[in-house]
């Protein structure tokens, strides 16, 4: 389902972290989305291009050309209130690099997006005895909504990858959770930093999300084959791969679940 999307404020979270706020007169697609990973795919128009209105992608394909089709990214939708007609993304800025990062360093009230969903599928088992929660910047969202959901006594390890102490986030959680900052600039590194972690006793129910190659190659094996944990307490995906854009980066992720069902 469609939704547009308003600016009315933006926050500097960190030095590369901007949390942009937006209202909308309709977030119905929201109603009943209580997962903590909930996305939303945001449709920016390219310059120069006149589209038609309302804005469909789906309609479009094959009506125009594919270079001039909207770039879509996507993006964990943080505290929807269905109600208010609110809700936050909060975008990683790497200078002028990139589409949505540009977008959100210069959003001003007013400004207007789309976005398509919501998505999710993940949320904090409260079965679990204790929960795993690591990623880099780009997880930090939905780690965020997955700490808000715990229970005050909830146990739980987080690691989150930052460039360096500057860059830390004090997200709120439970006094049970340990959070644990990795500087990238200090060649500090997620997979080994996970490794190290001490292990409670108990089911722990697991989300590891970031970059690719870290997340999928080297902190998945670790947790289902070295430490044994069933497939279903694990949430674990890259969200995107160093050096491709999102495009190039689902391209991988079809490739890489082509070559694990042919094994």
């Amino acid at each position: 389902m469609s939704t547009h999307l308003t600016v009315t404020r933006t926050e500097q979270l960190t030095p590369r972290l901007t949390r942009v706020w937006f209202h909308s007169d309709d977030l119905s697609a929201f109603e009943g989305s209580d997962s903590t990973d909930r996305y939303v795919k945001l449709v920016f128009p390219k310059a120069g291009v006149d589209y038609p209105e309302p804005l469909d992608m789906r309609a479009l394909r094959g009506v125009i050309a594919p270079e001039d089709m909207p770039v879509v990214r996507t993006y964990t939708a943080l505290f929807p209130d269905v109600a208010a007609g609110t809700l936050a993304i909060d975008f990683v800025i790497h200078g002028d690099e990139g589409v949505a990062g540009p977008w959100a360093a210069a959003a001003q009230p007013d400004d207007t997006l789309l976005a398509n969903g919501p998505g999710g599928g993940y949320r904090p088992d409260p079965e679990a005895d204790w929960h795993l929660l690591a990623g880099d910047e780009s997880a930090i969202p939905a780690i965020t909504a997955a700490l808000a959901d715990l229970p005050a006594d909830a146990v739980a390890r987080v690691v989150m990858l930052v460039d360096s102490a500057e860059h830390e986030l004090d997200v709120a959680r439970p006094s049970g959770a340990e959070l644990t900052f990795v500087h990238r600039k200090a060649g500090g590194d997620l997979v080994e930093s996970v490794r190290a972690l001490e292990w409670p006793e108990g089911r722990v129910h697991a989300f590891i999300h970031g970059e690719g190659n870290a997340v999928m190659h080297g902190i998945r094996p670790y947790l289902l084959r070295e430490r044994g944990l069933d497939r279903e307490h694990v949430s674990i995906s890259g969200y995107w791969r160093l050096g491709r854009t999102e495009e190039g980066f689902r391209d991988w992720k079809s490739e890489l679940a082509a070559a694990e069902s042919a094994t």
